[in-house]
């Protein structure tokens, strides 16, 4: 039945051979890796008006220059990043970059920084798109965190099916996205123009003594949330068609393009409309009202804003598994992120990356606006180790033309370490947490490769010198009393070794007595061994006969634990049996140098 629904769910399983299918061309990849970047047009312009909104209605007018100025640090990211895509085509992005030019711990900070703030993407856009449906549907809000679960576990869904499926599906959803935003920039822009609004706007260059320049540059980080998901493409450039590096170029520059026209629309039409920060409605639903009222245009652009901000997810479902594989290749991360599932996805990776985000919903109660300052630095410290990895290769390599391209990536890393520290100093209160949370992340990954390395170490073996030795086996078989279980397990162990022993552990006297009766009476050609629990303990007794005979027998036999078990026919019979046998392997598992092996015998009935 669970294989029925997971068919159901998923889809057929897929042939390895059918990989190249799955590779995306530039407008699938385009929808699928610029979600995030694009869904911070809807949230970006709003966090710049809520930090000025603290100095009045007046100050609001600095968000036009302060967006420009995030505009222009765009630019910088999408150029710095276009020649890391060509510099390492494999991808990764600013983990491999760090990685080949800064070492070890620049590159797991930048790869733990981009995975926990993959984690973050999904739980603050799903709770994004939740609060754009609040928004025009305000009887919802006491469904806040259902809501944003649901489409969690749909995201998820449709990442499990794999890449060229879910990029058919949520790519309609962000083009229309994309065109109703375009129509509402113009739109409201012929409004203004034509004299059509009411509500007064902010007058422009008026001088505020009260405004500090820590003020605007808390702004300005704010601001900047909107990059967030730019360095996506470079993470994720297996997933592109043939050329690759080229294709993701261009995706690159047609989403900065897309991004940084659709994020100054919205800052203008903000000012020209007198927005401001509404704790009811988003910037872009008080923008959708002014221009077109309560009206279908209305609910179709907070639909679509709604969806953006969950498709935003999609972008962290790209990158995540395919950043945490190349972890997990590097020893980093736990073997199972490097395993792809029936539809050729990295499974494990998807289905950890929502659980974890689901946490984050649940834990935050669906409000995780308080995340957003988090959730950009941990995207800007990797931004800044890629600029300063990618200088030092300049340096290092010297190819054709380098020093125009380490003059692009020193200004990215300026800028970028500047951005950086200024949402640490401006919002101390809200990312201390990362001096403590980053730090631990990468003494896992530390811990995580050392294990690696010392089994490594202790498996390894000498193909010239260390040869298998032959040695014999002793069996020992625990019985609870006469049955057809014990019985196919003996004869399981007489192929095996002439040495088998039955050991029965009893409670009292009289049950001794009568199971060496039976046993002499049977005689299956096994010698009986009874040791007399005084505690009723079966482990116990167990332990001290496997020491005694491990004492006697180590140096020229194996030894060998056939523990017999008989398998129910129905799931829920197995509640009405005590589990000893799952309990002695569990207990024996650990134990050095014997081997425990279960001899299961399935019942008809």
């Amino acid at each position: 039945m669970l294989g029925k629904m997971k068919r159901i769910l998923i889809g057929r399983p897929m042939k390895s051979t059918e990989l190249d299918a799955e590779k995306l061309g530039k407008w699938k990849a385009l929808a699928i890796l610029s979600s995030d970047a694009l869904s911070s047009v809807a949230y970006g312009t709003e966090q710049i008006l809520l930090v000025l909104a603290a100095a009045g209605f007046a100050a609001l007018w600095y968000s036009v220059p302060i967006s420009i100025a995030v505009l222009g640090l765009l630019v910088i990211l999408i150029f710095s990043y276009r020649q890391t895509i060509f510099a390492y085509p494999t991808g990764g992005g600013a983990y491999i970059v760090a990685k080949d030019n800064l070492g070890t711990t620049p590159s797991l900070i930048a790869g733990g920084s981009l995975l926990v703030d993959y984690i973050l993407t999904v739980a603050v856009s799903s709770s994004a798109g939740t609060d754009a449906i609040t928004s025009a549907f305000p009887v919802l809000h006491d469904y806040s965190v259902v809501i944003a679960l649901i489409m969690i576990i749909f995201l998820t869904i449709m990442n499990l099916r794999g890449v060229t499926e879910s990029a058919s599906v949520l790519a309609i959803p962000i083009y229309l996205f994309i065109f109703s935003i375009a129509i509402l920039i113009i739109s409201g822009g012929i409004k203004f123009l034509a004299g059509g609004m009411e509500a007064a706007a902010p007058e422009f260059g008026t001088s505020l003594s009260h405004v500090s320049m820590f003020l605007l540059l808390k702004a300005f980080s704010s601001g900047c949330s909107a990059l967030t998901g730019v360095e996506a493409v470079s993470n994720a450039i297996p997933n592109f068609k043939q050329p690759a590096e080229k294709n993701a170029a261009g995706t690159l520059m047609l989403m900065g393009c897309i991004l940084g026209v659709m994020f100054i629309g919205i800052t203008l039409l903000a000012f020209g409309y007198g927005v401001k920060p509404d704790p009811h409605a988003t910037v872009i639903s008080q923008i959708a009202e002014a221009t077109f009222g309560r009206g279908w245009m209305y609910f179709i652009i907070q639909g679509v804003t709604a969806l953006i901000l969950f498709l935003a997810a999609n972008t962290a479902y790209s990158a995540f598994p395919l950043l945490s594989f190349m972890m997990a290749k590097d020893k980093y991360m736990p073997h199972m992120f490097m395993v792809r599932g029936d539809r050729l996805g990295f499974s494990n990776g998807i289905i950890f990356l929502s659980v974890m985000s689901a946490l984050l919903v649940v834990g935050f109660k669906g409000n995780t606006e308080s995340l957003i300052p988090l959730y950009a630095v941990g995207v800007f410290i990797p931004f800044t180790l890629s600029q300063l990895g990618m200088m030092i290769r300049w340096i290092r390599v010297k190819p054709s033309g380098w020093q125009m391209k380490l003059l692009v990536n020193t200004i990215g890393m300026l800028t970028t370490l500047s951005i950086t520290l200024i949402f640490i100093f401006t919002k101390f209160t809200q990312t201390w947490v990362i001096f403590i949370f980053l730090p631990l992340v990468v003494y896992a990954f530390m811990r995580i490769h050392r294990h690696y390395c010392n089994i490594a170490d202790e498996l390894r073996i000498d193909i010239k010198l260390d040869k298998p030795a032959k040695k014999g086996n002793t069996i020992v078989i625990p019985v609870a009393g006469i049955t057809r279980v014990v019985m196919n397990t003996i004869s399981y162990a007489q192929t095996m070794s002439d040495h088998v022993v039955a050991l029965y552990i009893g409670f009292d006297d009289e049950a001794i007595r009568k199971m060496e009766l039976k046993w002499e009476e049977w005689n299956p050609g096994v010698r009986l061994v009874v040791i007399k629990s005084r505690y009723r303990s079966i482990m116990g007794p167990l332990k001290k006969f496997i020491d005694t005979v491990e004492w006697k027998t180590a140096e020229t036999d194996h030894i060998t634990i056939l523990i017999p078990q008989f398998i129910t026919k129905h799931w829920w019979q197995n509640v009405l049996h005590n589990q000893t046998s799952f309990m002695i392997r569990a207990y024996l598992i650990n134990y050095k140098d014997v081997i425990v092996t279960t001899v299961p015998y399935h019942l008809n009935r």
